[in-house]
C-alpha cells in the first residue's frame, strides 16, 4: 500500500525522486523519505506527514546525486513519523531500504540481531531486512547476494529498493506478493511500485514476479530469483500516457473520475458489444464456447467497492446466464475449507489487480482446481498474469482512493460476461438484444445525471452536518445502497450503513428520527411498491427522506424531502445510473466538510498487506 521510487541514470535523481513520490502518494501519505547516493555516502531525509513537509525539509539542504530510491507510506508498524518514516537503514549507515507488505517473522529476526549486537531505533518490522543485509554484506556479500539471502531469512510480503554506499550507482529491488514494475529508458532505469511514475520518462516496463529481483545500474539492469537463477522478462508498453494520470482542470481526482465514467463505461464496452445481434465477445477469457457452457457453478471474489460489483454480478447471472453464483469476501475465503468442485468458476475481481487478499483466494481456488479468470485494471498486474483468463476494464489510472469509475466499469463488464453466457444457454435473441441497447444506451444516460451536479450540491449542503446516514435499497439497488455508504464514509468519516430496504424493521428502524438522513434507490422495478411503502415508515417517524427515483415519477417526489432523478434502463443495469448520485453526495459532502477527498485518513489504494 506504499508508494517506492528509484532511479539510477545520468540526471540528478531528487527530483524525478519526488515528482514520482507525488504521483504515487494515493498508495499511501502518513510520511515520506528519499535516500540518495552522494559522494561515496548515502543522505537520507525523511519526514512525516505527506510529501510537501519531505520538501520543506529538502529546502535548501537537497542531496546531489544520480541514484537514489524514495517512499511514501501507508503505516502498519509502528505510528507515522519522523523515526519511523522509510528509508530504513543499518548500524554502519552503509544501506538504506524501502519496503511494502509485511514481514510476519521480524520479531523472531529482530530478537537474533539484537542477540549479535544489532541495535533498532524504529517500531517498523522493515528495519529487520536493512540489518540482515547488513549482516550478510559483513560476510563479504556483493549488494545484491546480501538481499537474496536476506529475504530468504523472512516470512511476509514485499516490495523493496535498496542502495548501499559502498555500492554507488546500483538499486536493487525485489517482491513478493507487493507490485514493482521496472522502467526502462535510454541509459536510465526506473524502479517503482506502480507505472504512474514511470511513464513521463518511458513506456517500456518489465514486470516483476513473486521472487524476483532487479538489479539496476547505468550500465544496465538484470533480473534473478532471490536465489540468484537469471530470469529473462519480456518488456510490455504502456498503454495509457501522463495526462490521463493528471487532474486535468479538476479540484480532485475523485471529481475528475466520476466525470470521466461516460467515457470509462464506454471503453469498457468498445469492440465486445454486438447490438445487432445482441450478443458480446470477450476474447480474453481463453475459454472456448463448449468449456464455457461447461460452468455449472461461479464464485466471486472481491473485497470492498468490488465485492459490491461482484453482489449486482450475482444477480445479473442468476437471473440471466441461470447459473448459480456466490459472492464471497477473499479475505475470508481462505480461511475456511471452501467447496470448489468440477465445473466451478473463479472470477476474481480487483481494480488494482494487486489487492493481497483477492490475489491470495485466487491462488487457493486455482490449487483447488477451479478455473480462474480476472476482472482487473490494471494492465500487467499479478491477478492479470496469474488468472487462467480475463477481462481488462480498460476504465483508465484511477487515481482517487474511493474507487467511482471502476466500480461502474466493473459492473459493465459483468453485464457484458452476463450477456455472453446467457446467450449460451437460455436467453433468447430478442432479449439479448434489447440488454444489447441498454448498454449501448448507458454512458449518454450517464451524462445526463452528472449533469444535475449542482442539485446533488445543494442536498450535501442541507446534510453536510450530520453524523449518521442510511441507505436503503433493494434487489439490483441493495448493492448501490452498501456502495453509497461506503463512499460517503471512506471521504467524508460520516458514520454510514448501507441495508435491503426491508431489512430496515429488523434494527435499523430504531435508529430513525428527525435527525436521521434516509438515501432510498427507488427506481421503478419490480420491488417498487414495497420501497415506497418503507418510505412511508421513515416518514412516520420523522427521518428525512433522499430518494435516487426514475425520471417522471411523481409519487416519490411527495414522499421524499429531496429526489434526484435518474433515466430508465433494464433492472440489471440500473446500478450503472443509480450510483452516480451517491459518488457525487459523498464528493460534496466530503469537499464542504474539508476532507482530504482523493486521500482520506487512514486509507489507500492497493491494499497490499492484509
Amino acid at each position: 500500500m506504499c508508494g517506492i521510487v528509484g532511479y539510477v541514470g545520468q540526471r540528478a535523481c531528487l527530483p524525478i525522486l519526488l515528482e514520482g513520490l507525488k504521483r504515487l502518494e494515493y498508495r499511501g501519505y502518513d510520511s515520506a523519505g528519499i535516500a540518495v547516493q552522494q559522494n561515496g555516502k548515502l543522505v537520507v531525509r525523511k519526514a512525516a506527514g505527506k510529501i510537501r513537509m519531505l520538501e520543506e525539509r529538502l529546502n535548501g539542504d537537497a542531496p546531489a546525486g544520480t541514484s537514489g530510491i524514495a517512499h511514501t507510506r501507508w503505516a502498519t508498524h509502528g505510528e507515522p513519523n519522523d523515526v519511523n518514516a522509510h528509508p530504513h537503514g543499518d548500524c554502519a549507515g552503509n544501506i538504506a531500504l524501502v519496503h511494502n507488505g509485511i514481514i510476519e517473522n521480524y520479531m523472531v529476526l529482530k530478537s537474533a540481531l539484537e542477540a549479535e549486537g544489532h541495535r533498532f531505533t524504529t517500531d517498523t518490522d522493515t528495519e529487520v531486512l536493512a540489518h540482515l543485509i547488513e549482516k550478510h554484506m559483513q560476510r563479504g556479500l556483493k549488494l545484491e547476494q546480501a538481499v537474496g539471502a536476506a529475504l530468504r531469512q523472512v516470512e511476509g510480503t514485499y516490495g523493496i529498493a535498496v542502495v548501499s554506499a559502498s555500492e554507488p550507482g546500483v538499486v536493487v529491488g525485489a517482491r513478493n506478493g507487493s507490485p514493482l514494475v521496472v522502467g526502462v529508458s535510454d541509459g536510465e532505469y526506473f524502479l517503482a511500485s506502480d507505472v504512474a511514475p514511470i511513464i513521463e520518462h518511458t513506456r517500456q516496463v518489465v514486470y516483476l514476479d513473486d521472487g524476483e529481483m532487479a538489479v539496476l545500474s547505468p550500465e544496465g539492469f538484470h533480473t534473478a530469483t532471490i536465489e540468484h537463477e537469471r530470469v529473462d522478462k519480456q518488456v510490455h508498453e504502456v498503454e495509457w500516457d501522463l495526462a490521463q494520470i493528471e487532474k486535468g482542470g479538476f479540484p480532485h481526482f475523485m471529481l475528475k473520475e466520476i466525470r470521466e465514467q461516460p467515457t470509462s463505461v464506454r471503453n469498457s464496452m468498445r469492440g465486445r458489444l454486438l447490438v445487432r445481434d445482441g450478443l458480446a465477445k470477450l476474447g480474453g477469457l481463453n475459454m472456448s464456447p463448449d468449456a464455457m457452457r461447461e460452468i455449472r457453478r461461479i464464485i466471486i471474489l472481491a473485497c470492498g467497492t468490488s465485492w459490491h460489483a461482484g453482489l449486482i454480478g450475482e444477480y445479473m447471472l442468476e437471473e440471466h446466464a441461470r447459473i448459480p453464483v456466490e459472492v464471497e469476501y477473499a479475505s475470508e475465503f481462505r480461511y475456511r475449507n471452501p467447496i470448489v468442485d468440477q465445473g466451478t468458476a473463479v472470477l476474481v475481481i480487483s481494480q488494482s489487480g494487486e489487492t493481497i487478499d483477492t490475489l491470495a483466494a485466487m491462488r487457493e481456488a486455482r490449487r483447488k482446481g477451479a478455473r480462474s479468470l480476472g476482472i482487473v485494471n490494471v494492465v500487467g498486474s499479478t491477478i492479470a498474469r496469474e488468472s487462467d483468463g480475463g477481462v481488462y476494464i480498460h476504465a483508465g489510472p484511477e487515481i482517487g482512493v474511493a474507487s467511482t469509475k471502476a466500480f461502474t466499469s466493473q459492473v459493465t463488464v459483468l453485464a457484458l460476461l452476463t450477456l455472453m453466457l446467457g446467450r449460451q444457454r437460455e436467453m433468447s435473441r430478442e432479449a439479448g438484444i434489447d440488454l444489447a441497447q441498454a448498454l449501448d444506451q448507458i454512458p449518454e444516460q450517464i451524462e445526463r445525471i452528472l449533469e444535475r451536479n449542482d442539485a446533488v450540491h445543494a442536498i450535501a449542503e442541507a446534510y453536510v452536518r450530520r453524523d449518521n446516514f442510511i441507505y436503503l435499497g433493494r434487489g439490483y439497488n441493495f448493492p448501490v445502497a452498501l456502495e453509497g455508504a461506503l463512499k460517503l464514509k471512506e471521504i467524508s468519516y460520516i458514520h454510514a450503513e448501507g441495508y435491503p430496504a426491508a431489512e430496515m424493521k429488523h434494527g435499523p428502524i430504531a435508529l430513525i428520527d428527525e435527525n436521521m438522513p434516509v438515501v432510498f434507490i427507488c427506481t421503478r422495478d419490480s420491488a417498487y411498491d414495497k420501497v415506497m411503502n418503507n418510505m412511508m415508515e421513515v416518514r412516520a417517524r420523522k427521518g428525512r427522506i433522499i430518494a435516487v427515483a426514475t425520471e417522471g415519477d411523481t409519487d416519490v417526489k411527495q414522499r421524499s424531502d429531496h429526489v434526484i432523478y435518474v433515466p430508465q434502463t433494464v433492472p440489471c443495469l440500473q446500478p450503472i445510473l443509480s450510483v452516480i448520485p451517491l459518488q457525487l453526495l459523498a464528493y460534496h459532502v466530503a469537499v464542504l466538510r474539508g476532507c482530504d477527498v482523493d486521500q482520506p485518513r487512514n486509507l489507500a489504494k492497493s491494499v497490499t498487506v492484509e
